[in-house]
């Protein structure tokens, strides 16, 4: 599979929660990193998604948000601590490759914040993703 999303986390169905209209269907990445996405019900039965099939989680690197601290008293579904491997300055944007456990996320963010936030490799930072942002495909 050949997207142009930088992040395609391979993973497990550990939990479907099916409502009305959505599913939250939750992937374990590894190292206990768990991602929630939320998706149609219909998409849930056409891809024949039950818990312990191997999916994959894509996610667009300007859709991860990097914060230094914890947020608390926040609606996003995806609080991921991660540990900043390498940070690449751009102009505009500044790349961060974030790692958890065996996997590296992707995060595309202003340079602005990059410099304000004064990233650096080794720190620990939390990656942030709405559940609405993560394509499953199988």
């Amino acid at each position: 599979m050949k997207t142009s999303a930088r992040n395609q986390l391979k993973g497990s169905v550990s939990e479907i929660k099916k409502g009305q209209i959505n599913s939250e269907v939750v992937l374990s990445v590894g190292d206990g990193v768990d991602v929630k996405a939320i998706v149609t019900n219909d998409a849930v039965d056409e891809m024949g998604l039950a818990v312990g099939d191997t999916a994959y989680a894509i996610i667009k690197a300007s859709f991860v948000m990097v914060a230094k601290d914890k947020p608390t008293n926040i609606s996003t579904r995806n609080i991921i601590k991660t540990k900043v491997l390498e940070v690449k300055n751009g102009m505009v944007n500044s790349e961060l490759k974030l790692g958890m456990g065996d996997q590296v996320l992707t995060a595309v963010i202003t340079e602005e914040a990059t410099e304000d936030l004064d990233f650096k490799v080794g720190d620990t930072v939390y990656a942030l993703i709405k559940a609405n942002f993560v394509i499953l495909a199988k």
